[in-house]
């Protein structure tokens, strides 16, 4: 469970790193362990780096981590996180995840960074466990894996499984770890050494709302542009949006023309062709059930609209990422 060991006594830790692995990610889970040994003048925390082959392992920003030793060559660790970051989807190791499911089935506390969490997907060590994903991913993950139940909060413990969204996600998530095994005390000077002022619940969310990151404040219109965002799949008609808000079509036309410079129709459309181009880097989904699940009608009114927008079709989107 994670979390349960005698307050302290050392608790051992293996981060997995994949290739294009998050840098920002990887750090923030080891500075908080770093620290909690720092402060509290004890061996709270000891940790290793593992990879594939036990080489250097190159992560998303081009820099190279170096290995303390191969996954295989580890018989066991209580406690084990897999460090993912760009790309993960394309990511296949058949022994890796023999790996993960033997430590699991002997006990281990099993977890993920970032998208590592898609690797333990595809390993079946989520299935019947709440878990989470970067939001940029989490699309392309609920997808391929419809059966797991994964949320948008920064990070998620189910037992003897944790995932974390990643960036400073995992900071937090690590904080949480300390805090449950050797006192909350501990886990603010931790967060105190490193200046950081508010350690973040479990359900927060990864985003910033929608006023922040649009940077504009009229209800109705925020209203408006959340139902968007919650109906992608099956968009609803620009009168359905003004009712549902008790506007006229003509006013909802007014306020995005005022406050996002577009028809509310076009930035729907746009909405849902970024969470296409989304779809198509991260899964394998086929075309057609792309334009399905972001609301298109037809393969061919997708393509068309895709090209129109980024420059190029779903399909040479596809043949771009893996040139």
């Amino acid at each position: 469970m994670f979390g349960s060991t005698i307050r302290n006594a050392t608790q051992s830790i293996a981060f997995v790193l994949v290739p294009k692995f998050s840098m920002v990610a990887f750090a923030a889970a080891v500075e908080p362990l770093r620290l909690a040994n720092w402060v509290s003048s004890k061996p709270l925390y000891e940790w290793q780096v593992l990879s594939v082959d036990g080489a250097p392992v190159t992560a998303s920003s081009g820099v190279d981590v170096l290995a303390n030793d191969a996954f295989g060559n580890v018989d066991f660790v209580p406690m084990v996180a897999v460090c993912g970051g760009i790309d993960v989807q394309q990511q296949e190791n058949a022994k890796l995840f023999a790996w993960l499911r033997r430590l699991a089935s002997r006990g281990a506390d099993v977890g993920a960074l970032c998208t590592g969490s898609h690797l333990l997907a595809k390993a079946g060590l989520l299935d019947g466990y709440r878990c989470t994903i970067h939001w940029e991913n989490l699309p392309g993950f609920t997808e391929a894996f419809p059966d797991i139940e994964a949320s948008s909060d920064i990070y998620e413990i189910d037992r003897n499984r944790f995932t974390c969204s990643g960036g400073t996600a995992a900071l937090d998530m690590m904080l949480r770890l300390v805090a449950m095994q050797n006192g909350y005390e501990l886990a603010a000077a931790v967060s105190e050494e490193l200046i950081y002022t508010h350690m973040r619940e479990q359900h927060d969310h990864q985003r910033t709302n929608l006023r922040q990151r649009l940077g504009i404040s009229h209800p109705k219109l925020l209203e408006v542009v959340g139902l968007m965002e919650d109906n992608l799949e099956q968009p609803l008609s620009q009168r359905e949006l003004a009712q549902q808000v008790n506007l006229s079509t003509r006013q909802l036309e007014r306020l995005f023309q005022k406050y996002l410079q577009r028809t509310p129709t076009r930035y729907y459309l746009e909405l849902r062709l970024n969470r296409a181009r989304l779809l198509l880097l991260q899964t394998s989904l086929s075309v057609l059930s792309v334009a399905v699940a972001c609301g298109f009608v037809s393969a061919s009114h997708f393509s068309k609209c895709y090209r129109e927008h980024f420059g190029r079709t779903p399909r040479e989107e596809r043949r771009v990422q893996t040139a």
